[in-house]
């Protein structure tokens, strides 16, 4: 079972990414995050293997958060899922330590493949966040 953290102000965006999740039978959510902060928190408790991070939130940004769970000795992928795909915010969270980038208007599927590929050490990029880079 592969456990993941969700972190993300929205609490409905949480709740519906928690279902996705917990539905697909070889994932499992075990913490949730308002913000970057809290994210250093919940993983420490909870030793997850993906985080799956939000960009823009109040208080501790997901690229600060990002930052500070590499800080705080997390060593486990951070998957951003964001609406963002400016190269500025690519190149950013990629350079605090995310492994891959994500679109929040992903297909739900695309979105727990790349949790999967995560998890096996690979680096999922959205094929228009790989445009971006390029």
């Amino acid at each position: 079972m592969i456990t993941v953290v969700l972190v993300d102000d929205h609490r409905l965006v949480r709740a519906g990414l928690r279902g996705i999740i917990d539905a697909s039978g070889d994932l499992t959510v075990v913490g949730e995050a308002s913000d970057g902060a809290e994210a250093v928190g919940v993983v420490r408790d909870t030793a997850p293997d993906v985080v799956l991070m939000d960009l823009s939130m109040p208080g501790v940004d997901g690229i600060e958060g990002t930052a500070r769970l590499r800080e705080a000795g997390h060593t486990g992928p951070v998957v951003v899922l964001t609406s963002f795909v400016e190269h500025e915010r690519v190149s950013a969270a990629l350079a605090a330590g995310a492994v891959g980038y994500l679109l929040k208007d992903s297909d739900p599927r695309d979105v727990l493949e790349a949790i999967r590929a995560a998890a096996a050490g690979h680096a999922p990029l959205d094929p228009r966040v790989a445009k971006a880079l390029l």
